[in-house]
């Protein structure tokens, strides 16, 4: 087979390293793809957004199957694109078409679809510049903290935690009145606080039948001991040590499949993943978020507990019977700690040469944001490489990951050296 994946960062790193491992791909393409990727296949430089050239790519290499990385391409309609051409409406793309991409894409669309579907959620309602009177009257009733979320897609930096109501006021107004978030934040959503600890929960549908992949928990601020700016993940951990098979029964019981089966009811076709984000409020699941892709950096963890070939479980979503493929997971622990560039999420400088990548012992190095430029490997990005190893234990796993993330140098280069210690 000749699959074509598209993105560019960890997470399609990740899947390329997998997929390469399947005796049924012939030929891989990364579009574009980044400096690490082409270990696995071939890079192919055309940008994530550029229906109508991957369309002509996917034909004219004869693509048999697609897989769609990050959210904006599918939010946008990438799988409708090749439904509505005649010619390409026959290669499988796994991730969903644009309406159920709005799980991802419109913060008010899937609060609603979990109102409908009587799925745990945090209670909330939405607001738009017509009606900025009403959020800052509503706010108070709210309680504190209180939770802001831009409508649409604001690149991960959409949701603010308001701990005063004279600074929810304030946010309130400068994403409707100022367009804090552009065009992402014309509506926020103002929803309560849940307290509890975080995980993420991935589900593959084929539209009727499901596969719960393995379960992980990331951590987004860029200090040690959660502190500080909030980025797009600094690294994760699978499996989950308090998602027990209790928890996680609940998980499935009253969010997975009321989930698909609501995707059902409702005809909204669904076919590829669904990250859902979980708050675990004493032993009670709650639903964050909905996205319609898997997570960066979680898919560096979960990937390499995959003992299945990836290529099946996409084949058995491509034809509707996912039912009939058999998910093998390792009872292993996998731990990644993604290297930042210096200053982020703030400024940083890309460019940097990346040296020791031969050094690592016991892990793998995922490359997100690098290029080759010279026969070098440069930082092309804020995250810049995850490093993952899979142990028999959580404090082995992330000692090795933290041990081989220090064997590697680039002019600033930053980790966390705690990734996964609260749980320990």
């Amino acid at each position: 087979m000749n699959i074509l994946i598209i993105g560019s960062g960890g997470r399609e790193s990740a899947f390329a390293w997998k997929l390469a491992q399947s005796p049924k791909c012939s030929n891989l393409f990364i579009a574009p793809g980044n400096a690490g990727t082409g270990q696995y296949g071939k890079n192919v430089n055309i940008k994530v957004n550029d229906f109508a050239a991957l369309g002509d790519f996917a034909l004219s290499n004869a693509i048999n199957l697609v897989l769609v990385g990050p959210e904006e391409p599918l939010v946008k309609g990438i799988h409708d694109y090749f439904l509505a051409d005649e010619k390409l409406k026959n290669i499988p793309v796994i991730g969903p078409q644009a309406e159920g991409a709005q799980l991802e894409g419109s913060k008010d669309f899937s609060k609603q679809f979990m109102f409908r579907n009587n799925i745990p959620t945090a209670a909330s309602k939405t607001f738009t510049l017509d009606t900025l009177q009403q959020g800052l009257d509503y706010l108070p009733t709210a309680g504190l903290p209180i939770v802001l979320k831009a409508d649409g897609l604001a690149a991960g930096k959409g949701v603010l935690i308001c701990t005063t109501l004279e600074e929810a006021q304030l946010e309130l107004k400068a994403m409707l009145a100022d367009a804090k978030f552009g065009d992402a934040s014309s509506s926020v959503v103002i929803e309560q606080f849940l307290s509890g600890i975080e995980l993420s929960v991935f589900v593959l549908s084929d539209g009727k039948n499901y596969k719960i992949l393995p379960e992980a928990k990331d951590y987004k601020r860029i200090g040690e001991g959660d502190t500080g700016l909030n980025t797009g993940g600094m690294g994760s951990i699978s499996p989950v040590p308090f998602a027990d098979a209790a928890f996680m029964q609940k998980v499935e019981e009253r969010v997975v499949i009321p989930t698909v089966n609501g995707l059902k009811k409702e005809s909204i076709p669904y076919k590829g993943f669904i990250f859902i984000g979980l708050m675990n409020c004493g032993g009670e699941p709650w639903v964050i978020e909905y996205n319609c892709r898997m997570g960066d950096p979680e898919t560096e963890s979960v990937m390499p507990r995959i003992e299945s070939d990836f290529v099946d479980l996409l084949l058995g979503v491509a034809n509707e019977n996912l039912n009939t493929v058999e998910l093998k997971i390792s009872p292993k622990t996998a731990a990644t700690v993604m290297c930042v560039a210096g200053g982020y999420p703030g400024e940083y400088v890309n460019g940097q040469t990346i040296t020791g990548i031969e050094n690592v012992r016991d892990s793998i190095v995922f490359q997100a944001g690098t290029k080759s430029e010279n026969s070098e490997i440069k930082t092309a990005g804020g995250r810049v490489l995850a490093v993952t190893t899979v142990q028999n234990n959580l404090f082995e796993a992330l000692q090795h990951a933290t041990a081989d993330a220090a064997r590697i140098y680039y002019d600033g280069i930053y980790f966390r050296r705690d990734i996964g210690f609260d749980l320990i």
